[in-house]
């Protein structure tokens, strides 16, 4: 068993429930943060036992500092975004950022990398299909900065493999579950929450955050090395999730279909609202595309490799945030401006 794992993004969505898991599992845990606010949907007697320490992926001297005596490094920490005005940072850490931690890993003799990507550093195509980790990157407006960016990131770690890194890759679909709904993917249930009115025609990978967790322990604690796993608990229609969240909610579920027309009106109308107001867009020109992109991912890889494993049903995934949602109303605030998720 692992001495002591350092998870990079700790305060994050994800990295805060791999610290949750790693905890419960009575692993010695390490995270980085920037500033002295925790995860406020973890329970205080997990975030207490952990050695948080002050940090970020872009300073290598920090990093290198976080990595000291550590045997196993999580590296959680990313950008999500798909606003232009955030595209230099989604870069710098997801990119930059990356690369800091697979260099410093190697120079601290770091046993092994677990490194957390996502299904759009796999790429999409044009039509959709079905994607799995065999899947050849190719040049695509449909690939937004944000897939571009965690390619890119990929490719240092492939690179650290290929010098001698002992590690494994996670590319999860979108995750679903409770935590900050004002950032990531969890805006999807306070957009739903407050009657948010348009579904679209596309299809997507979904999967609970928790689940997205278990499989990051499960794989560090296997002796697999060099292969990468989607991670995806199943692919439903934007439609069939938003209908599902509205239930959870008690809300009037989507009931006009956003073609693709009307989408390119509604993220035109957002980018010059956004410009008035200084707030982040609630859709964008590469959010649009992907909202009616119908891509579904394979998860058949991880389930051979992981026996005794399974996906949690989307419903209970939904039905679990939605209350945990509902019961901490007002308390869902921002943890801080520019957390990385």
């Amino acid at each position: 068993m692992s001495t002591k794992i350092l998870v990079t993004g700790g305060t994050g969505f994800l990295g805060s429930y791999i610290i949750q898991e790693l905890v419960k599992k009575n692993y010695t845990v390490r995270a980085i943060r920037r500033g002295n606010k925790t995860p406020f949907w973890i329970p205080d007697d997990i975030t207490c036992k952990v050695e948080w320490t002050e940090g970020d992926i872009l300073d290598v001297v920090a990093l290198q500092d976080a990595m000291e005596g550590v045997d196993t490094v999580i590296h959680a920490a990313a950008v999500v975004s798909f606003t232009r005005k955030e595209r230099k940072r989604l870069y710098q850490v997801n990119v930059e950022g990356t690369a800091n931690v697979v260099n410093m890993a190697l120079e601290t003799n770091v046993r092994r990398l677990v490194h957390i990507s996502s299904v759009a550093a796999l790429g999409r195509t044009a039509g959709g299909g079905e994607v799995d980790e065999e899947k050849k990157w190719e040049e695509s407006k449909i690939n937004t900065h944000y897939a571009k960016s965690k390619f890119k990131g990929e490719l240092h770690v492939w690179r650290g493999i290929s010098e001698g890194l002992d590690a494994v890759i996670l590319n999860p679909a979108t995750i679903l579950g409770y935590g900050d709904w004002n950032q990531g993917s969890c805006a999807i249930f306070k957009q739903i929450h407050d009657g948010f009115k348009w579904y679209t025609s596309g299809i997507n990978g979904f999967v609970d955050v928790e689940d997205v967790a278990r499989a990051t322990v499960l794989l560090m604690e296997s002796g697999i090395s060099e292969e990468r796993f989607v991670v995806n608990g199943g692919n439903w229609s934007f439609k069939k999730l938003q209908d599902t969240m509205a239930a959870g909610f008690g809300k009037k579920a989507p009931y006009r279909e956003a073609t693709p027309f009307l989408l390119q009106l509604a993220w035109r109308m957002e980018k010059l609202k956004s410009l008035f107001t200084g707030k982040t867009p609630l859709l964008t020109r590469e959010s649009a595309r992907v909202a009616i992109s119908r891509t579904r991912f394979e998860n058949a890889k991880i389930l051979k490799a992981l026996p005794g494993f399974s996906f949690s049903p989307l419903e209970e995934t939904i039905k679990k945030a939605c209350e945990n949602y509902l019961g901490t109303i007002p308390a869902v605030q921002p943890l801080q401006k520019g957390t990385y998720l």
